[in-house]
């Protein structure tokens, strides 16, 4: 079997607009008043400089069975860089993680996990802090597991979150 690039990623694309609206508004505030009174501006970016944003949408299923963990590819068969060597290489701002649902039309789960405080807890804490493991899947792939249970509280790792927060 080979790694489908393309059909995944065919699949997990349809998601995009409902993804752009559950992160949009994380990116946009109300903009203070003095700067609406003398500059037009009703609302503000959150960041002022470009917000690089991954998204995984995994299949229905897994939000149940799994609900505290999210994963990244960290092996492909063709031994191409993978979105974890990315990410630990200093790539992406945050990671939308989602969970289809059942008709596979929507998200029905979700958090929003800053990669900056997950770079910092690998550097701080190291894989023995974590709780975490590997995925093989029969295509060749493999995927690294992580709890987010076991990050510590600060900075936080988990921006927003489509549940209540339990952990």
């Amino acid at each position: 079997m080979t790694f489908h690039y393309d059909i995944n990623r065919q699949w997990s694309d349809r998601f995009l607009p409902h993804i752009k609206q559950i992160v949009g508004g994380y990116l946009l505030e109300a903009a203070p008043d003095p700067i609406d009174w003398h500059q037009a501006t009703d609302l503000l970016m959150l960041d002022a400089r470009d917000m690089r944003i991954a998204a995984r949408v995994r299949r229905p299923g897994y939000a149940t069975q799994y609900p505290h963990q999210f994963t990244i590819r960290s092996r492909l068969p063709s031994g191409a860089q993978t979105e974890l060597s990315k990410i630990v290489n200093g790539k992406g701002d945050w990671l939308f993680y989602g969970h289809a649902n059942a008709s596979q039309t929507a998200i029905e789960s979700w958090y929003l996990i800053d990669l900056n405080a997950f770079r910092a807890a690998l550097i701080r804490q190291g894989a023995q802090g974590l709780t975490w493991g590997n995925k093989c899947n029969p295509d060749g792939t493999r995927f690294t597991w992580f709890d987010i249970r076991s990050f510590p509280a600060d900075p936080p790792l988990v921006v927003a979150s489509s549940a209540q927060m339990d952990f």
